[in-house]
């Protein structure tokens, strides 16, 4: 098994999984603006996937050139999780992880998700499913389920695993993003990685807006390599080594990029509507920025977009 994991330069920069947010446009949007060392999919419903196939997960699992690039799953089903892994690895996935965060009504209510949070022998299951494989396995997880000291058994628990790697949302299910991620608990979990799994790589998750953000927390932390999630899509340009303020031809330019891949996939797997939540993403920090997010906002295809951004000579 070739774990790409064990041969990245430490620290290592990770593109979280955000549903509706990291498909494969936008994975080469940030591609092309500053590259993260690993990109993960968004959120892939393998109970979906085998029982309606690909018309169930809308493109999650296409594909670009960017590597290493990780399967990111979800479900309750060992079953269907190996099937879907071993689907991951024969289209070329690098990693297979499997997410026991996501605080989702329908994903609890299915047993997946952070529902797994309190389902330890079917979790073990799922993961050893997943290594059916032949890829590396690794873990999103958040620290518990309603309370904070709930991480000592349950981040013990996921490192005993034989885990490639798990990145650590620094929050519990129930403070979803309300609060600060907590960060005073690194130290006693790198800790514990050293004591249970000193293989096992420790990716920190939670309010990172950037590499230099990120770079702090891994002088601090001492860990492995940090997640940028919310920090990207605020900021398609997070990743860059030496942060700069950035015109407003070059975000005009991006948006250029994401309508044209948009469009050049040509296949229907997502609506028009779910391109709006992108335009606050390069229309921003300039003036008639506001209004101009206000003007694509009423659009109803990408034909009026660009008539839009021809009008004021963009």
């Amino acid at each position: 098994m070739n774990n790409f994991w064990q041969q990245l330069d430490k620290p290592f920069f990770v593109l979280a999984p955000m549903e509706a947010v990291t498909d494969v446009v936008f994975r080469h949007v940030v591609a092309n603006a500053s590259p993260p060392d690993v990109y993960f999919t968004e959120f892939t419903n393998a109970t979906g996937w085998v029982n309606a196939g690909e018309k169930a997960v809308a493109g999650r699992l296409d594909k670009t050139d960017e590597k290493p690039i990780v399967a990111h799953l979800w479900g309750s089903d060992p079953d269907d999780i190996e099937k879907l892994a071993v689907h991951c690895a024969e289209l070329g996935y690098d990693s297979i992880d499997i997410n026991t965060g996501c605080p989702d009504k329908s994903a609890i209510k299915s047993g997946g998700g952070a529902a797994l949070i309190k389902n330890q022998p079917l979790m073990a299951k799922i993961i050893t499913a997943a290594k059916k494989s032949g890829l590396p396995v690794s873990v999103k997880a958040r620290l518990g389920y309603s309370q904070i000291d709930e991480y000592k058994d349950w981040l013990a628990f996921l490192l005993s695993q034989d885990l490639a790697a798990l990145t650590i949302h620094l929050r519990t299910k129930s403070e979803m993003s309300k609060v600060p991620a907590h960060w005073e608990l690194l130290p006693e979990i790198v800790t514990m990685r050293d004591r249970i799994a000193p293989r096992t790589l420790i990716v920190a998750n939670g309010d990172i807006e950037d590499r230099q953000h990120g770079l702090e927390i891994v002088k601090k932390y001492k860990v492995d390599g940090v997640m940028i999630g919310r920090g990207v899509f605020h900021n398609p340009f997070a990743f860059e080594n030496k942060p700069r303020n950035h015109s407003k031809d070059e975000l005009i330019k991006l948006l250029h990029l994401h309508l044209d891949l948009y469009e050049e996939r040509g296949d229907k797997k997502r609506k028009y509507e779910t391109l709006k939540r992108f335009y606050k993403v390069y229309i921003r920090d300039f003036d008639g920025a506001s209004e101009l997010r206000h003007q694509l906002m009423q659009t109803k295809n990408i034909d009026e977009v660009r008539t839009i951004l021809a009008a004021q000579g963009l």
